[in-house]
């Protein structure tokens, strides 16, 4: 079996740090930052999982993940993936291509007039159409990276938190060096999941960097408002073109721990190094969450939101970048809709490092020829 290096402790490293020790790789797992974390990502207590999207590859990528996330919750012995269901509303044309796929999934789905949304959910308020299925929910973000790596390490793997990886290069076709301040480590192959450090990790990777389709990192900003029992609440997006501008990529929501998250998807400002941003409230971003809890959202307190800040890390087409150049496998560009699909992306990464073949439609040198997915819920 290979030795390999994963950098990046995230939800993507995590989740490929469990499968490639399950296959019997040596793996060793590199984290800049300590446990639990807030400066990526995959911090925080809840990301949406569902399974409608319009594109039925997606769906089916979902449909992959959902036995995945429960095979994790077994071998963890953590409750991670809670199915209270999920509600998208708006425009027609935004929501029945979801009807349409979900149903052509064998999935269940129900339309739902507005009236009965607020009847069922009187702290929602739906705009034109809406759609609800069942097979959604949230996932506890910061317990399922942690969940991931438990099994990886009894697995064998080392995990190693607070270690600042410096340089990544290839040697010859087969093999790879990983430094950091301390020591250089020496593998077969290296798996790269750094999220918004992408474009620095792989700067230094000729030949890797120059397919790597164009990334756009910018820091997001979602609030948590307080609620009556948030966890009863379902999963919700807000298409645009509706009540929303048409321009706008619309609002994703659920319930947590921390109260209902409302965000914005794909607003922020860019970020040019993750390392050093301006972490501090944007009051004024964060008035228009306010604005929109109040008129769509009464049954959370509008006047108290707790905002919070996270990365996301975009392809021009929002599809992923999950590939493998000699022995490198980059996984990257997961555009604010990935983390429901961890525990799947860490198979993927561990076929590839194996030597089979990726998806067509997550490779480095692909040509744009999908439409961007709709509106998905946030990596935050």
């Amino acid at each position: 079996m290979s030795a390999v290096i994963v950098v990046g402790g995230g939800v993507m490293g995590s989740s490929a740090a469990w499968h490639l020790a399950g296959r019997g790789h040596d793996v060793v797992l590199l984290e800049q930052f300590g446990p639990g974390h807030d400066l990526g990502s995959s911090h925080g207590s809840s990301r949406i999982f569902r399974l409608a999207y319009a594109d039925p590859f997606y769906v089916d990528l979902a449909v992959r993940a959902l036995p995945l996330w429960r095979r994790l919750e077994d071998e963890a012995g953590a409750e991670l993936l809670d199915l209270t269901g999920a509600l998208d509303h708006g425009p027609a044309p935004a929501t029945e291509p979801l009807v349409g796929a979900l149903s052509a999934a064998g999935r269940e789905v129900q339309r739902l007039a507005p009236a009965e949304v607020t009847e069922r959910w009187p702290g929602l308020r739906a705009d034109g159409t809406a759609v609800f299925h069942p097979d959604a929910g949230r996932l506890h973000a910061d317990d399922s990276v942690a969940a991931l790596q438990r099994p990886a390490e009894r697995r064998g793997a080392q995990v190693r938190h607070d270690v600042r990886v410096e340089r990544v290069a290839v040697r010859g076709d087969d093999r790879v060096e990983v430094s950091t301040a301390d020591e250089t480590l020496h593998g077969d192959a290296v798996v790269a999941a750094v999220g918004g450090w992408a474009p620095q990790v792989l700067a230094g990777l000729p030949g890797v960097l120059d397919h790597v389709p164009s990334l756009r990192v910018t820091q997001e900003q979602p609030a948590h408002f307080p609620a009556a029992q948030p966890l009863g609440w379902p999963s919700f997006i807000h298409h645009g073109g509706g009540a929303l501008p048409a321009t706008s990529d619309g609002v994703y929501g659920l319930g947590s721990v921390d109260g209902i998250k409302v965000g914005f998807h794909g607003v922020g400002p860019v970020v040019s190094d993750p390392s050093h941003r301006d972490r501090s409230t944007d009051v004024v971003a964060q008035r228009r969450l306010q604005d929109y809890a109040a008129r769509w959202l009464p049954g959370v307190d509008a006047l108290r939101p707790t905002s919070t800040t996270c990365l996301y890390t975009t392809t021009v087409d929002h599809d992923f970048v999950v590939d493998r150049r000699g022995p490198v496998t980059v996984l990257a560009g997961f555009s604010g809709h990935g983390f429901k699909f961890g525990s799947v992306i860490g198979a993927l990464a561990a076929d590839l490092v194996e030597g089979r073949p990726g998806l067509d439609r997550f490779a480095l040198d692909r040509r744009r020829g999908h439409p961007a997915p709709a509106l998905e819920g946030s990596t935050a």
